[in-house]
């Protein structure tokens, strides 16, 4: 599965792991699929590297999320997923994202993201909402209702646009 992710970084060639294990995204990205193979002994290590990982890049993706290939993370710092969230096939996630769940209320849960969704820096995404397929969240917007497929979310309260390839040019190489 990493090779989609390496793909969405544009590394090709013989030597394509190990020139993505230099982006920090993307060593991130790799440390999760990892642990998330299930091989007990590598799983076990591979859990002490995710936590000095999360601490030096101040990301906390939980091991047990459900990730779709080709996912990119575009710059290191503060992005926070519950493990209970699902992200589809090719998205993008910035800096100061947090996809989280909420406890109480109609929309008790986690968020599930379709395929080609960008989520901007500085995005909220909480509760059990659904976002559609080819959806681009704007940075600082705060994501509590389900946004339909071909959006642009932005803002705080969220306002949703309609609008066809939302994501054009926004998310690259997909798989």
């Amino acid at each position: 599965m990493y090779k989609y992710d390496l793909f969405r970084y544009g590394i090709k060639g013989k030597l394509a792991l190990l020139k993505g294990l230099f982006i920090p995204g993307f060593r991130y990205t790799f440390v999760l699929r990892v642990i998330q193979n299930r091989i007990p002994v590598i799983s076990f290590l591979f859990k002490f590297l995710w936590r000095l990982l999360s601490r030096w890049y101040g990301i906390q993706i939980e091991y047990n999320t459900k990730i779709g290939k080709g996912f990119y993370i575009g710059h290191f710092g503060t992005i926070v997923v519950n493990g209970e969230s699902i992200i589809g096939e090719n998205c993008n996630i910035s800096q100061g994202v947090t996809i989280g769940r909420t406890n109480r209320g109609d929309r008790k849960g986690a968020p599930t993201i379709g395929d080609s969704v960008y989520i901007g820096a500085n995005a909220v995404v909480v509760g059990k909402v659904s976002i559609g397929n080819n959806v681009l969240i704007a940075p600082n917007s705060f994501v509590n209702v389900d946004v339909l497929p071909n959006s642009i979310v932005l803002g705080n309260p969220c306002r949703i646009v309609p609008k066809e390839d939302a994501t054009l040019d926004y998310i690259n190489r997909k798989v």
